[in-house]
């Protein structure tokens, strides 16, 4: 069931690339967005953590982020080590929490994101090295991005409509402040 604003988040657990177990529970108090992401070599979701990961420090202090990919943790941890985020980076590669949140799929969605984005794809593979070279996981998935205040309630709840429909940085920014 998609999540809406003013919905509790429920709590997730699961292998982060570090090798140890992530519990969301250990957010309480703290300000987050969740983000769901495709498989685990997918060019827009790489690219997007790159800049996630660039970018982190123009967030607050007290604000993180978590990222779950629809992939088995050896081929995550292949693939997203290399970003050396300060924030957990999870493998649901059983999807039960996709499902959990309503996270969708699309073949249109899939299609669009690969023709409308082209420049970014062409960025992301070229420029970047972030090549979909073995595929673990869906390549339909949609990404979702959820922002979550400090008592754990959903203020804001983003479904893409392509593969590469995030929240823009400076929304996520601006929560993370306050403003």
């Amino acid at each position: 069931m998609k999540r809406k604003p003013n919905d509790l988040v429920t709590n997730i657990s699961l292998p982060s690339i570090d090798g140890t177990i992530f519990n969301t529970d250990e957010l309480k108090g703290k300000k987050y967005m969740l983000s769901f992401f495709r498989f685990a070599s997918c060019p827009f979701c790489n690219l997007r953590i790159h800049g996630l990961v660039n970018r982190f420090s123009e967030f607050d202090n007290g604000f993180t982020i978590v990222a779950i990919f629809d992939s088995p943790l050896d081929n995550l941890q292949h693939h997203a080590k290399k970003h050396k985020a300060p924030f957990p980076i999870l493998a649901d590669d059983t999807t039960k929490y996709y499902q959990e949140y309503g996270v969708e799929h699309s073949f249109i969605g899939m299609l669009k994101g690969m023709f409308g984005r082209f420049p970014t794809l062409l960025k992301a593979m070229f420029l970047k090295g972030y090549l979909p070279l073995d595929f673990k996981g869906s390549w339909l998935t949609m990404p979702v991005d959820i922002l979550v205040d400090e008592k754990g309630v959903i203020k804001t709840a983003h479904y893409g409509k392509d593969e590469g429909d995030h929240l823009p940085f400076e929304q996520i920014k601006a929560f993370s402040l306050g403003s």
